[in-house]
């Protein structure tokens, strides 16, 4: 074997050795790149679950009512002779609003004083025998017929409030011709007023007549109105699941009025519950579901969905997925999905 031969083989070997280094630093290179990046552990504040007595109140919005409104008319048209009040005026109960024109009860009257004369005459001939007992009783209901006839165009013609309260409406002037389209006066009694307010059907076992109602007005803030439950209503809502609850307030200084924006506060009582931070609840994405996450043995989470109850101040009720004394996820739980590694701070 000559010199140029020895040379190479010997360049062939190197290259065989260079190339089964290259292949096994590839090999290498390439199973560092394919292995994982270790898990990051997130950073989270715990608390434990506790039982304690939760409030059982309820806010609702609503908007005062009038406890009565009466809508001023006589019975027929008629003009109108003289308007005794304004808007904005409180009346009291029997006090004249309007008068309307008098001829036809100024006819009925004088026909009533002349019945009434010719039934005193008949009543005292019958009781001496000088008229039948039907000549009697035809005139006794002639006369009973003209008093109706009166009273009935007094009452009409001589308008009074039925009611004590506020003239809220008036929809003519005196001389006008009232045509029967709209009421004279709108009056509202507001002494007391009402509210109407829609309670959950879970408390409708919960509410009773006389129990003692918190309100509170935008137009007065910092001031409470106290108020009692006055009726319940018989039937709930098909679709909100709710039923009416009518709230009285005796409103002795007419602060509250009419169309007032108001809430209602109920209290229910007490109920034994866990309770957590609001901020330890998340809602799962796609739904209206909630969850927490309970912290495992291993550092890791796993997520519980829960049934909540009260919103009180920064907290809620749990009334279900949660057991007392369980350490559940409080901030950084945002991050979380079930079985997340985590690394509790204080």
């Amino acid at each position: 074997m000559n010199y140029l031969t020895k040379t190479l083989l010997f360049a062939g070997v190197l290259a065989v050795v260079a190339g089964c280094g290259n292949s096994q630093k590839k090999v290498q290179e390439g199973n560092a790149e394919a292995a994982p990046a270790p898990v990051q552990a997130t950073r989270v504040t715990v608390t434990s679950a506790v039982m304690q007595d939760v409030p059982q109140t309820e806010t609702y919005a609503s908007s005062v009512e009038a406890y009565a409104v009466n809508n001023i008319v006589p019975q027929g048209g008629s003009r109108i002779q003289k308007m005794n009040v304004d808007v904005g005026d409180f009346v009291s109960r029997g006090q004249v609003l309007a008068v309307m024109d008098r001829l036809n009860l100024e006819q009925a009257r004088m026909k009533l004083v002349n019945d009434s004369t010719e039934y005193a005459r008949i009543k005292g001939l019958f009781e001496e025998g000088g008229v039948s007992q039907s000549d009697f009783e035809a005139m006794e209901l002639g006369y009973k017929v003209s008093r109706t006839t009166y009273e009935n165009l007094l009452e009409n013609t001589v308008l009074r409030a039925p009611i004590s309260g506020v003239i809220t409406a008036r929809n003519y002037d005196r001389g006008d011709m009232y045509a029967m389209a709209q009421p004279i006066y709108v009056l509202q009694q507001i002494t007391p007023v009402k509210i109407l307010v829609g309670v959950s059907e879970s408390d409708y076992t919960s509410v009773r007549r006389g129990q003692e109602v918190s309100i509170t007005a935008d137009a007065f803030p910092g001031k409470t109105f106290s108020g009692t439950v006055n009726r319940l209503y018989p039937t709930m809502d098909p679709v909100s699941h709710t039923f009416n609850v009518e709230v009285l307030v005796r409103n002795a200084d007419r602060m509250l009025r009419p169309g007032m924006f108001v809430k209602a506060t109920i209290s229910f009582g007490q109920r034994r519950s866990i309770v957590l931070p609001d901020v330890a609840v998340v809602k799962q994405l796609g739904s209206g579901q909630r969850a927490v996450y309970i912290l495992n043995g291993d550092g890791t989470v796993r997520s519980s969905l829960v049934t909540l109850g009260r919103h009180f101040d920064t907290s809620y009720e749990v009334l279900s997925g949660v057991n007392e004394g369980d350490r559940v996820a409080v901030r950084g739980s945002s991050n979380l999905r079930d079985g997340s590694k985590v690394e509790v701070v204080e």
